[in-house]
């Protein structure tokens, strides 16, 4: 199957499969890899240019990201800069033909947590990325929110003022989608798509959130008129 912009890989997403966006502008690597990495159990999201790995990256979850540095529309290390200043913690495996010692040490204070020069060994390549997974499943989310700490783990708010408030499965993974950006507005369909994927009705999200307000005070969650939620006033 040969990707065309972003494609998945799989339409029917398992809840634990781990989710990769492979950034490759050209058409046999990026189909090879994701061949390759679909056989080893990942659900594949492709970007062609760096304009659309932003897009993806930006608007969607996943547990590691293979970006290629040599991209059309926008260059890879510029897209990763971007997209840890819009606070995507990500990590990321930059691939590149530029392989010396200076390119790798660019990669990596430009906030690549690794750097794979081409040709690559493809055993080499899924240890790496097997390495990466390994390090984010290992970090506990505690994430600020208004007024206190959410522990994805627990599904719990620990209130400054004392105290915890105990979540639903969806209100915190709603809350957790909406403190991860604080200061990025998320409109109802891709709160929809993400958070309550067996929903159809945009509904359900204004429900959660009113879910959450009752828990957590008003100020938890702010609407944006005509477009969705966030966490952080709007300026």
């Amino acid at each position: 199957m040969t990707p065309t912009g972003l494609q998945k890989a799989h339409t029917l997403l398992m809840e634990d499969d781990p989710r990769i966006l492979v950034v490759e502008d050209e058409a046999r690597l990026s189909g090879m890899l994701q061949e390759l990495l679909g056989s080893e159990g990942y659900v594949v999201t492709v970007a062609r240019d760096g304009q659309r790995a932003l897009h993806a990256g930006l608007t969607q979850d996943f547990d590691v990201i293979l970006l290629d540095r040599g991209l059309p529309v926008i260059n890879g290390l510029d897209v990763l800069t971007k997209l840890r200043a819009g606070g995507v913690l990500t990590p990321v495996l930059v691939l590149s033909a530029l392989g010396n010692p200076a390119d790798r040490v660019e990669g990596l204070d430009r906030g690549a947590e690794d750097y794979l020069a081409k040709p690559f060994d493809l055993d080499e390549l899924l240890a790496r990325l097997r390495a990466l997974r390994r390090r984010t499943v290992s970090t506990v989310p505690v994430l600020r929110v208004p007024r206190g700490q959410l522990s994805v783990a627990d599904r719990e708010v620990t209130l400054d003022a004392g105290g915890t408030v105990t979540l639903s499965e969806r209100e915190c993974d709603l809350l957790e989608r909406l403190a991860r950006r604080p200061d990025q507005t998320y409109p109802r369909e891709d709160l929809l798509s993400v958070v309550f994927p067996d929903a159809d009705d945009e509904g359900v999200v204004d429900t959660y959130v009113h879910y959450l307000r009752k828990k957590l005070g008003r100020d938890c969650v702010h609407t944006v008129r005509g477009i969705g939620y966030r966490i952080g006033r709007p300026l």
